[in-house]
């Protein structure tokens, strides 16, 4: 009789580890027995980092049904009911982004054992697996941990993976090397106590400098900036630290907390970061439960008292005082000594390859190198044999890169041609790292629960359209960023991106159409520096062209060594968006249907069969008007914002929500004042109470954006609450847009008398 994964691994893996995988194991069997409810178990499972995902409407980028994927193991069960009737998504933390290839291999045979062979690298330096059935994590979580890899706090409500530079240590500018402080930053909020009973998720991250991408720190709940200066001919070492960023719905970039942060103070001011975190967070509404909006109702300074009184009560650990004990000790192992290229032969393609993909270390005689991921997946074939390429040519020496690559460190330059020619052989050879080309994406429809439209079909075709040219493209331009998300969450981290898209949907004449969001002008330098905002939603077909339009007018009006971001700031988002706005049309079905379909998906992107008439045309015709003069109230808010006037960018927004709110009152109550108590009233009665502006995610919360700014006007209006409203008049409207649609659909069924 042939023994378990679990009798095999017994004791090869770290004793807590093994007792967690145990624990959740038996959780399983509980919740099979009716024991634990769906909903607690839900969160089980996600603090070990398996998810639910899109199944039985899905379709991959590349147009496949996700019926038809060969599974390994198990096939999809029809009409599925709970998590164990179908594929989920396992997610896989990797602090740092570091792998070894010992771990690339392994990862590679579970992709192929409990996947569909593909494995795919996020935006926050994990690995995911999909497809996989939640019957196989348990094995699958050991496997990991025989290697050293956990799932544990992959999601949920707690401290997710620990990012930092995957330039750190090598980088030029670097204060010094954060790689040993992110491992035990993670090692220590791994299931710490005072992080259990968060509201949400809780995001850290490293950088070794201010001025470039590194760690992200804007957009994260806290962040670490390594900082150094001399005292007494000593180098002292420190952090300055930063709190409450995060993009989602509503995006807030990090404030600083404390600068120069010695290091025996690092983790017990995390500490107490996390416990006022888990005090103060908000509990029952999770759009609301995020550290940043404790930080922005305190704000900062009373945070920060808060923060100092509780750090008084953290109690003694001795892992505070060994922070950073020993960090300068760190160091990785080249398997080559350091050489020079010396002129010698290289192969076809090197140069180009190089200029985007190269990056010569501060060590001298090697290189980094970046291997490109198309919307950052490889097959398991792949990661093998990168494994023995990265075993040869870099000592071992790997790390994912939140702009969903791989990076190979400690190569000596001599080798550069040879490592080349060897990514070629495995289709991994591709240049245009960190460049237009290079364009992120999150999961989207192909497999996300809440993806709205397909950011990985857009991804694909963007990643085509501008690899044909790439030769041509010029320099201005080859350097900007691409970011997609499938909806307005922004896993796709689409607010730092110099064209940012999120997706969304418009109906049109009784036609679900996908659309995008355009997001202009984010900042990816200074670790993310600014956010991008919204000149318009725009037909997802018509995407590429807002790419060409956009850029092209960058390159003929920019003024000498004008950077994007500088140009959109100048240019103003009035102008932007007059650049784009005839792109806003959509044909009618009838007359081009191509625009009913969404990239990659060869099926109709459609709210169902509406029927035609008079009386549901007009309805249309009246609803399109009432949200078309929502939008423009709210990008006039925008404008405001923008121009520093705060108190009139509020006003706007409120306005543009009350709008989009009383052309729904009026699809059923016709005669209504413009008096805002009365839209709000009838907006609650007739589309809040019954659920018709509901939906099982995010569309409850949105009403309340507007319902709460009506029953708490601001005495006074900042900076920070303008911006907020802003945001939350896009979203409300978005929801609006898709009650709309909702409410369009449901008649026609109706009248069908289905």
């Amino acid at each position: 009789m042939s023994l378990t994964w679990k009798e095999k691994l017994s004791g090869d893996m770290p004793p807590a580890w093994e007792a967690e995988i145990d624990h959740f194991e038996a959780q399983m069997l509980l919740r099979k027995a009716g024991k634990i409810e769906e909903k607690v178990f839900a969160e089980l499972r996600l603090r070990r980092g398996a998810y639910g995902q899109r199944y039985d409407n899905g379709h991959r980028h590349d147009g496949k049904r996700t019926q038809d994927l060969n599974f390994p193991k198990k096939g999809l069960t029809k009409g599925v009911e709970t998590e164990w009737d179908a594929p989920g998504m396992q997610r896989i933390k990797i602090p740092g982004g570091g792998l070894n290839p010992e771990q690339m291999n392994r990862l590679a045979m579970l992709a192929d054992e409990y996947s569909d062979g593909i494995l795919h690298i996020t935006t926050r330096q994990d690995v995911q697996l999909h497809y996989v059935h939640i019957e196989d994590t348990p094995d699958l979580m050991r496997r990991l941990a025989n290697v050293g890899i956990t799932t544990r706090e992959a999601c949920g409500n707690s401290v997710r993976n620990v990012t930092a530079c995957p330039l750190a240590g090598v980088c030029h500018t670097e204060a010094f090397d954060v790689t040993p402080y992110s491992k035990q930053v993670m090692a220590f909020f791994l299931g710490h106590p005072d992080t259990l009973d968060f509201g949400r998720k809780f995001k850290i991250a490293l950088s070794g400098c201010r001025h470039e991408a590194c760690g992200l720190v804007s957009i994260h709940d806290l962040g670490l900036i390594a900082n150094k200066k001399i005292v007494d001919g000593k180098e002292i070492r420190t952090f300055d630290v930063f709190v409450g960023g995060g993009l989602g719905a509503v995006p807030f970039q990090a404030k600083p907390l404390v600068q120069d942060v010695p290091m025996e103070q690092v983790l017990p001011l995390g500490q107490a970061i996390a416990r006022v975190f888990a005090r103060l967070g908000e509990k029952k509404n999770r759009q609301k439960a995020r550290l940043k909006f404790v930080v922005q109702k305190l704000g900062i300074e009373e945070f920060k008292r808060v923060v100092m009184e509780e750090l008084k009560s953290v109690p003694f650990d001795p892992r505070h005082a060994e922070f950073g004990r020993d960090a300068e000790k760190h160091h990785e192992e080249p398997v080559m000594p350091p050489t020079h290229l010396n002129g010698q032969p290289k192969p076809e393609g090197f140069d180009e390859w190089f200029s985007t993909n190269g990056y010569k270390q501060k060590q001298n005689g090697y290189a980094l190198v970046t291997v490109t991921l198309p919307l950052g997946d490889l097959t398991s074939e792949q990661m093998r044999k990168l494994a023995v390429i990265a075993d040869r040519f870099a000592g071992g020496n790997v790390r994912t890169t939140v702009e969903q690559n791989i990076v190979l460190r400690w190569v000596s330059e001599n080798d550069l041609p040879a490592l080349y020619t060897e990514l070629k052989k495995i289709g991994l050879g591709q240049p245009g790292a960190g460049t237009i080309v290079d364009v992120a994406a999150c999961p989207g429809t192909d497999t996300c629960k809440l993806g709205i439209a397909s950011s990985r079909g857009l991804a694909a075709e963007l990643r085509n359209r501008l690899g044909r040219k790439a030769r041509e493209l010029d320099p201005a331009i080859r350097h900007l960023r691409i970011k997609i998300s499938g909806c307005f969450n922004s896993c796709g981290q689409h607010h730092v991106a110099d064209l940012g898209f999120y997706g969304n949907s418009r109906n049109v004449g009784g036609y679900g159409v996908p659309h995008f969001q355009v997001m202009i002008g984010g900042m990816w330098m200074e670790n993310g520096g600014s956010y991008g905002q919204a000149i318009g939603s725009i037909p997802s077909k018509a995407i590429p062209t807002v790419v060409d339009r956009v850029t092209g007018r960058y390159l003929q009006d920019r003024q000498a060594g004008e950077t994007f971001h500088a140009f959109c700031k100048r240019v103003g988002k009035k102008a932007l968006k007059e650049m784009v706005e005839d792109l806003a049309h959509v044909p009618s079905h009838g007359v081009d249907p191509n625009f009913y379909t969404d990239w990659g998906d060869p099926r109709e992107f459609t709210i169902g069969d509406m029927a035609e008439g008079e009386c549901a045309g007009e309805i249309v015709t009246l609803a399109q008007f009432g949200f078309t003069a929502a939008e423009s109230e709210a990008f006039e808010a925008q404008l405001k914002f923008d121009a520093g006037d705060f108190g009139e960018a509020d006003r706007l927004a409120y306005q543009a929500m009350l709008g989009a709110a009383k052309t729904l009152v009026k699809m059923q109550f016709r005669d209504i004042s413009d008096s805002p108590a009365a839209i709000v009233e009838e907006f609650k009665n007739r589309f809040v109470e019954p659920k018709l502006f509901w939906d099982k995610y995010h569309a409850a919360q949105f009403a309340h954006y507007l319902i709460n700014r009506f029953e708490n006007p601001p005495t006074h209006v900042n900076q920070d609450w303008a911006h907020r409203m802003v945001d939350e008049a896009n979203l409300f409207i978005d929801a609006a847009h898709a009650c709309h649609a909702r409410v369009q659909q449901q008649a026609a069924v109706e009248a069908a008398g289905i």
